[in-house]
């Protein structure tokens, strides 16, 4: 353990996070995501919600400001009638984080599951909401 690091950063997550270049991008996935199937480097995070993951990453993950939008989200199946509320609490962790943030990027379901398997790494939690995976773009540490 060390001091100001939340518990739900795993060692092997701290050392992807600090792997991980400006660009590169991170999935924290919910329980029913395929993350073994999707992941070129899985971390599993079970027994974790998405909210604390997101919020302990955030510590130490800068968001890419030379994009639009550096989070993007599974946008519901057409048809489908659930309505994500978790997003509600995505936008006020990100914007709680200090992170320059205006909205997510909405991705159609495949097209995300593609997007994860080209990603550095995918986080797989215990989350149960449904639609609650997002995909973060890392930016760089600039000196202040």
């Amino acid at each position: 353990m060390l001091k100001g690091v939340s518990p739900v950063i795993s060692p092997e997550l701290m050392k992807i996070l600090m792997e991980m270049g400006h660009g590169d991008e991170i999935v924290i996935a919910d329980g029913n995501f395929p993350a073994a199937t999707c992941a070129q480097r899985l971390v599993r995070a079970d027994g974790h919600g998405l909210v604390p993951v997101l919020e302990a990453i955030l510590k130490f993950f800068p968001l890419d400001i030379y994009v639009q939008q550096p989070a993007a989200l599974m946008q519901v199946v057409p048809g489908d009638p659930i309505k994500p509320t978790i997003w509600d609490e995505y936008r006020k962790v990100i914007k709680a984080s200090g992170e320059k943030f205006s909205d997510f990027e909405f991705v159609e379901r495949f097209t995300f599951y593609e997007r994860a398997k080209k990603a550095f790494a995918v986080v797989a939690t215990g989350e149960s909401a449904l639609y609650a995976n997002i995909i973060l773009k890392k930016g760089v540490v600039t000196s202040k």
